[in-house]
């Protein structure tokens, strides 16, 4: 099956999950998560993906993000993007719940990041984002700054098209 066929078949299904304590309770409106949604909106729509989205914000709970990131994996969720608890601060434990749950990390892609914005912010070096796969989900931990998630979407989607491909064994590579 080529890219298209593929493209044509399959639904992908995306979930957000803010992890913010204060948005959970209402304390402020969370802005990251909704430009998330917002973005890959825009990309797959342009794209020509059939695809369907998800937002939900939890507190600041490890166990709730590990079972929603197995419940996901569990329902063929193709991309899993979190923002918040990337940060060094006592209620920070998103990368640490991530990697227990990945298969495959993909470091490159965040220190990508890391390393572009990070000379000319360096607190971006303090980012501990995250992204790997379980089974056949992406996951992409992303700080909980808009301005981080801007950053960050603009990078992630160089390759979350190319990724999907590749984790579903569709073939894009030319043949010569």
């Amino acid at each position: 099956m080529n890219n298209d066929e593929f493209k044509k078949r399959r639904e992908l299904k995306i979930k957000v999950i803010t992890l913010s304590d204060r948005a959970y309770r209402g304390e402020y409106k969370d802005l990251s998560g909704p430009e998330i949604v917002a973005t890959i909106n825009n990309y797959f729509t342009e794209k020509e993906w059939n695809f369907k989205t998800s937002l939900g914000v939890i507190p600041d709970d490890a166990e709730q993000l590990e079972s929603l990131l197995l419940k996901a994996k569990h329902n063929k969720v193709d991309i899993v993007i979190t923002t918040g608890g990337t940060g060094i601060g006592p209620r920070d434990f998103t990368p640490e719940v991530a990697k227990k749950v990945i298969e495959k990390e993909i470091p490159g892609i965040m220190e990508n990041i890391r390393l572009k914005f990070g000379q000319n912010v360096p607190n971006a070096l303090l980012s501990r984002g995250i992204a790997g796969v379980l089974g056949k989900t992406q996951l992409y931990c992303l700080p909980g700054s808009l301005k981080a998630v801007k950053e960050y979407m603009g990078e992630i989607l160089k390759t979350l098209e190319h990724l999907i491909f590749m984790l579903h064994g569709v073939d894009v590579h030319t043949k010569h």
